[in-house]
């Protein structure tokens, strides 16, 4: 899939406030420093798309991009801060609970981990939850160039261990780094697959 255009098209803390045209989304989600910014910008080619910044929390929204005019790439705010406020840790958490449980054009919910390190509790939990309550999603291993492809795969294979003692058949998953734009095509072709089979 080539991206030609990628439009901001509005920001909303519930389902209700999204935009009014309705089309399949495509939404990112990820702890604090996972890439996601920086992913969202590789995949679109536009580096000014989704602000990236080096504060944990700086999305407190969710933001609809409009791809292709065909698609929404959809923007969530990160979970697990530990250092923002119970009050708005709380708060978001209801805004990504509000989007994931209630919008309906959601096709799938790509889940960034940061390939640097062991998958975390607090992603298990969450990737956990998200079967639960039957949620399609798939997981990004973000920043793959900070390994090389040895180091890489065994990392993932790691956390599929770990993975596989809560999951019977483990999500889709793909490696990227929003450094030299590996991994772009395939998270393209994939939602390119879920698109034409709608």
């Amino acid at each position: 899939m080539k991206i030609s255009e990628a439009i901001f098209a509005g920001s909303s803390t519930r389902v209700s406030q999204k935009p009014k045209r309705k089309l399949p989304e495509f939404a990112f989600i990820g702890r604090s420093n996972v890439g996601k910014s920086s992913l969202i910008n590789m995949l679109t080619g536009n580096g000014k798309l989704a602000m990236t910044s080096s504060t944990p929390g700086k999305t407190k929204v969710v933001n609809h991009f409009l791809i292709n005019d065909s698609w929404y790439l959809v923007d969530l705010p990160g979970y697990g801060y530990a250092k923002l406020p119970d009050k708005m840790r709380r708060e978001l958490a209801e805004v990504i609970r509000d989007y994931i449980h209630n919008s309906e054009e959601m096709q799938l919910l790509f889940v960034l981990v940061d390939s640097r390190h062991d998958i975390g509790q607090i992603d298990t939990d969450f990737l956990a939850e998200l079967g639960e309550n039957g949620i399609p999603c798939a997981i990004i291993f973000t920043k793959a160039d900070k390994l090389g492809p040895v180091a890489l795969q065994r990392q993932i294979e790691k956390d599929c261990e770990i993975l596989s003692q809560t999951w019977e058949e483990l999500p889709p998953m793909f490696s990227c780094s929003s450094a030299n734009g590996s991994g772009r095509d395939d998270i393209l072709n994939y939602i390119n697959s879920i698109l034409k089979s709608l």
